[in-house]
């Protein structure tokens, strides 16, 4: 008879780990508190327009191809990837931005432009990072974070050194020109940390924006949820949606099933792919491996003020991702990590993505999401948000020098409240645990429960960290654990 796994959740972390978990031969059922499934990478269709809620950014397209690999699929089986040109553009002030394009030879014109002799300083930082990719993607970030032994290779101890420098640091030592230091900085914020804290082996996230480049899933992220989906489904995996957890089962140190709508589902294994905290709140606090204090010492990846926003016409001046950077970065981060507080000059993202994607938005008109970093656990209200809001609409106005204020035609938030009502999320953060050097690898909390047996964590607050590749490998590194300690 086959060993049953119940896994709670239904993000990248989740379905990766369902797929490989069924491919082994286990009966697998996913338990999705939402109506819809993927996590914090649902979607919000509303009068002719469609968004991402959750992420919008496809970086390091090798992570995906290998995943599906393990399937003998490809990404291309399931849904259509174009590389955007240009990548995306960064205000500093009104009318005045970088664009980013989609080779490396055009990127290295636009910094030869900006700061004579920076091109070829880009390229030996670039191919750095290439190094650093090439060992962290295809080696590091493929082990479970069980021992500090798994950073110790001969690749590595040549740069150990780069664990004690940061990406702030180097950037700046080859670097003098404040807006290419901004665009070289700004990659890492995907992993959750300032610059300032972030070491230096992190500059790979480089080597994805520039040497791997920005893509586009036609529809949108939530089709490469879909995939996973229908892989998952393909492989025989059950996916229960509107079913809440309400605790997990413990006998004797040992998981043994789930309640969910107050019915009891018994398992021989547990995987959770929700918020890592909320998960151990579903258990007795004998059975917790880590306390309120731990959780509260840690540095957690910022939230976000999003907006979701129709426009009655198109726009100009802008392209499919556009950065706002024409305030003070390091003032925003201080609002964010030091003193957490509503910066009072927020940096901003936008995305547009009917300007590559006609199923976004209805024929003449423009789909955008506003994002604004924020730190976890703020006060949340309807005001601050419109605040916020028409702060940065006024911004946006007078940098791309158009009025859209009065072309808005629907429009939604989501913000601090949303996150822990929707995903249980941990003071509402949205990107789970940074990934400083305190919090890397073998640091973070674990996949495989300490306390209680047959229990295993999966997602953006375990191993390897935060982004949507880390979460597809966080699915195949638990699975792997399970079918080490488990095996059929």
């Amino acid at each position: 008879m086959k060993s049953t796994i119940n896994i709670i959740g239904s993000g990248f972390s989740s379905l990766a780990a369902s797929c490989y978990l069924a491919k082994a031969g286990y009966h697998v059922t996913i338990f999705e508190k939402n109506t819809t499934i993927g996590g914090r990478a649902r979607q919000l269709v509303k009068d002719g327009f469609t968004f991402d809620i959750g992420p919008t950014w496809y970086w390091m397209p090798d992570v995906f191809e290998r995943f599906f690999n393990d399937f003998n699929k490809k990404p291309s089986d399931y849904y259509a990837l174009e590389k955007l040109n240009p990548a995306y553009s960064v205000y500093f002030g009104k009318d005045d931005f970088i664009t980013i394009e989609d080779t490396f030879n055009k990127i290295k014109i636009a910094f030869e432009n900006e700061e004579p002799g920076s091109s070829k300083k880009l390229t030996q930082f670039i191919a750095k990072a290439k190094s650093n990719y090439d060992i962290a993607i295809k080696d590091l970030v493929y082990n479970p974070g069980v021992s500090p032994l798994e950073l110790v290779t001969f690749a590595t101890i040549n740069k150990l050194n780069q664990f004690f420098s940061t990406i702030k640091r180097d950037v700046r030592k080859e670097f003098k020109n404040d807006r290419l230091v901004k665009i070289l900085e700004f990659p890492v914020l995907f992993l959750g940390a300032k610059p300032s804290d972030t070491p230096s082996f992190y500059n790979f996230m480089n080597y994805a924006d520039f040497g791997l480049g920005t893509f586009h899933p036609k529809k949108g992220m939530y089709q490469v949820i879909l995939a996973l989906e229908s892989l998952a489904k393909e492989l025989g995996v059950t996916i229960k949606t509107n079913a809440p957890i309400e605790k997990i089962r413990v006998e004797n140190g040992k998981a043994t099933g789930l309640v969910s709508n107050g019915i009891e589902y018994k398992s021989d294994i547990v995987v959770s792919g929700a918020d890592y905290h909320h998960t151990e709140t579903l258990l007795q606090k004998t059975d917790r491996q880590y306390s309120e204090n731990y959780w509260n010492k840690k540095t957690f990846a910022p939230s976000s003020l999003l907006f979701y926003v129709g426009f009655d016409k198109k726009l100009i001046h802008v392209n499919h991702h556009t950065l706002f950077f024409d305030v003070d970065f390091d003032v925003h981060a201080e609002a964010i990590y030091d003193t957490p507080k509503w910066p009072e000059n927020p940096l901003f993202y936008a995305s547009f993505p009917s300007i590559t994607d006609g199923n976004a938005a209805p024929e003449g008109k423009e789909a955008g999401i506003f994002l604004i970093p924020l730190a976890p656990g703020l006060e949340d209200t309807t005001e601050l948000r419109e605040t916020y809001f028409n702060k940065i609409m006024d911004r946006f106005e007078n940098l791309t020098s158009q009025n859209v204020k009065n072309h808005i035609i629907c429009k939604e938030s989501f913000c601090i409240n949303d996150f822990i009502k929707d995903y249980n999320s941990y003071k509402g953060n949205a990107y789970g645990m940074a990934n400083t050097l305190t919090q890397t690898a073998f640091l973070r909390p674990k996949l495989k429960s300490k306390k209680v047996k047959n229990l295993f964590f999966t997602g953006q607050l375990t191993v390897p960290g935060p982004g949507v590749p880390p979460s597809l490998i966080s699915g195949k590194l638990v699975a792997d654990l399970v079918i080490k300690h488990h095996n059929i």
